[in-house]
């Protein structure tokens, strides 16, 4: 099971929002967690967080683009978080090799074509809306149906768009219009999700559902359900600490 250590170059996003706002602390974290053992670096210019509002895409590419160009020419492998095309093409040109759009297409309709044409990996994750007011769309009738005809929907269309079937990758979205019960009833059942035949990424890291006062405190949370992800046909786990997710991984 691969680690992908997240890396948000934002003033706003949940866990460590502004922690790593500069293109100087953002590498340095990168390097950080290159040397801890991560597999792929996801670097994000735009929080996604419940009640975020969007930013323009010139900011996103002015905090992402630099980042990128460093990390790349020290070897990381790199995705790039974003819901926008033009920023996916500017960051595969920088160095990245992944475009994990949390939209799965739905935000920018040029999204798929761009990463038919670019040739990279391709994260789709399960997703009803922006940030903004996504909370108001958690509504299902059974969360894991739902969520695997929602992303089978997503995945035909990136295939009709050129997408090979080999560079899908799955996300059901974990903490994305989702309430507690709809993202543990989808950690319970994972293995319908990976009986769609694509590699699936879980994103669970620090999110509010796992319980405590603040994201700090639910890392333990986070380990424990990494821990009990190993051995169901996970291909990787997005986190923000990337040793102690490696090491629990190792040990089981």
């Amino acid at each position: 099971m691969l680690v992908m250590g997240i890396l948000n170059v934002t003033p706003d996003s949940f866990s460590d929002g502004g922690e790593f706002n500069t293109v100087e602390t953002a590498v340095a974290h990168g390097v950080e967690m290159l040397s801890e053992g991560a597999d792929i670096i996801d670097i994000g210019g735009e929080s996604t967080r419940p009640g975020a509002e969007r930013i323009t895409e010139e900011e996103e590419l002015s905090r992402v683009i630099p980042v990128i160009n460093e990390l790349a020419a020290k070897g990381a492998v790199i995705s790039i978080d974003t819901m926008r095309a033009s920023v996916a093409r500017a960051a595969v040109k920088a160095g990245a090799t992944y475009i994990n759009d949390v939209s799965g297409g739905l935000a920018d309709d040029q999204m798929h074509k761009a990463a038919a044409e670019l040739g990279t990996f391709y994260i789709l994750m399960h997703w009803r809306g922006h940030s903004v007011d996504m909370n108001s769309k958690a509504i299902y009738g059974d969360v894991v149906l739902d969520v695997k005809s929602e992303l089978s929907r997503q995945i035909e269309k990136a295939i009709s768009a050129g997408i090979a079937p080999e560079k899908i990758i799955i996300d059901p979205g974990i903490g994305f219009a989702k309430e507690a019960e709809h993202n543990w009833e989808l950690i319970r059942r994972v293995n319908e999700i990976v009986d769609l035949g694509y590699p699936v990424l879980i994103g669970a890291s620090r999110k509010r559902f796992l319980g405590g006062d603040s994201p700090l405190e639910r890392e333990a949370a986070t380990l424990e359900l990494t821990k009990g992800l190993v051995g169901r046909g996970i291909w990787g786990v997005r986190v923000h600490s990337v040793a102690p997710h490696k090491k629990v991984i190792a040990d089981v």
